[in-house]
């Protein structure tokens, strides 16, 4: 997730999710930062070719959450519209394990 836009200068917000079904109850954060931090976490995801949906307000949202925690269920239908986003993002790339 991300604020970021490249050109600008950096003060957006990003977060990193990670979800294992037979694993984790939610997804889990497992970066998140503001500004430079997020410029990394972008740039890191497209490195490794992980797709990024970019959306302002959902990224400074869940930047309040702690790394290491599971989404709260408040932000369930929020986070499973990314997953959608995402996996359709990763589908038209032909990243898809879907």
């Amino acid at each position: 997730m991300s604020g970021y836009k490249g050109g600008k200068k950096p003060s957006g917000a990003a977060v990193a999710l990670k979800y294992n079904p037979e694993k984790d109850y939610t997804p889990i954060v497992v970066a998140s930062g503001h500004g430079h931090v997020a410029e990394k976490i972008i740039n890191l995801a497209d490195e490794n070719g992980v797709p990024v949906y970019r959306d302002d307000s959902t990224a400074a949202l869940l930047t309040m959450l702690n790394v290491g925690q599971g989404i709260p269920p408040e932000l369930y239908q929020v986070v499973a519209g990314i997953y959608v986003q995402v996996m359709k993002i990763a589908k038209e790339n032909g990243k898809s394990k879907y």
